[in-house]
């Protein structure tokens, strides 16, 4: 070997040991941008700006919200087995009259985690509590649809105090459903049992029969039915943990809200469609308004649990009549 290939053999490894020396450097730098790119934040949530984001909560669990706008802030709490998707027509409606609205995918639905732990309500509402704090939301408003309507009564009554201005609950399933020694008028165990069978032989043919038939009232004579809505309730509920949402069928049936809405001070709207097949009116509304300090109740004949999809023109104003009366 001479010297200038000597030389030249020297050149080379050393410039393939700088190589080396680089890449030992930056491969785990760029890995964990990466890795840091794809997952939430460590620390609980994206920035405000971006519009939405993942809360940590204290077990663990990753909480997505939305958060647009600004203004007084509009809370919404979905029903089962959907997303805070579920209130798109909303939340555009009121951002656009200048209101700050959130909606959160409550944990094991959605984009949340699926959790196979804490589907109850006294968790769904601390989980609430977590993010309304985390954003800092004061003198709002918490609008709950079905199962979310017993999240808000849970939430107000012992998480809201000096935060909630008003609350809404809609087709809301408060005080409860079961039918119990107290509460003769409600459905049987049976019902939902063969809720649970359903979901667990079937989910997809389930959530199917659900949207199709008797939620938004498809199931009518004459009903105008919408394979657009019916699909797009099937997303949200596919999207949700199978486990979460089997547990939470007790959650939205057993549970019993009376004192949580006997605690209720804030001015509280209920609305109930008369046609609702899902939650019917009068083992719900007509009982919840009685057990409210400071209540409104109004009814739509023959309107169905899903009003707020089918007729959202009619339910919109409503809400904006309350919320700014």
């Amino acid at each position: 070997m001479t010297d200038e290939t000597k030389g030249t053999t020297r050149r080379a490894l050393m410039s393939a040991g700088v190589a080396a020396a680089t890449l030992a450097v930056a491969v785990p730098i760029l890995a964990s941008q990466a890795s840091a790119a794809q997952a939430p934040a460590a620390t609980g949530a994206r920035r405000k700006e971006q519009g939405s984001g993942y809360l940590t909560l204290r077990d663990g669990t990753q909480l997505f919200y939305k958060d647009w706008g600004s203004g007084q802030p509009i809370v919404f709490h979905h029903g089962w087995p959907l997303s805070g998707d579920d209130w798109d027509n909303q939340m555009l409606f009121f951002l656009a009259k200048g209101y700050r609205v959130i909606a959160h995918d409550r944990r094991g639905h959605g984009r949340s985690t699926q959790t196979d732990k804490g589907n109850d309500m006294d968790t769904y509402a601390a989980d609430l509590a977590e993010l309304v704090a985390h954003l800092d939301l004061k003198n709002a408003v918490h609008i709950g649809h079905s199962t979310g309507g017993g999240e808000v009564a849970r939430y107000v009554a012992r998480h809201g105090a000096g935060r909630v201005a008003k609350a809404v609950l809609i087709g809301a399933v408060p005080p409860i459903m079961l039918k119990t020694a107290k509460n003769p008028g409600g459905l049987p165990l049976k019902v939902f049992d063969g809720f649970r069978e359903a979901l667990a032989a079937s989910r997809s043919n389930f959530y199917r029969d659900v949207a199709g038939g008797p939620f938004y009232g498809f199931n009518r004579p004459g009903a105008k039915v919408s394979e657009a809505v019916i699909g797009n309730w099937w997303r949200q509920g596919m999207n949700g943990g199978a486990k979460a949402h089997y547990d939470c069928i007790a959650a939205f049936s057993e549970t019993d809200f009376t004192e949580d809405l006997k605690q209720i001070a804030v001015p509280t709207l209920v609305l109930h469609g008369e046609d609702d097949q899902i939650v019917p009116i009068d083992d719900s509304a007509r009982l919840s308004i009685k057990l409210l300090r400071n209540g409104t109740l109004k009814t739509y004949p023959g309107l169905p649990h899903g009003m707020c999809t089918t007729h959202a023109e009619t339910i919109n104003a409503d809400l904006l009549a309350f919320i700014t009366g």
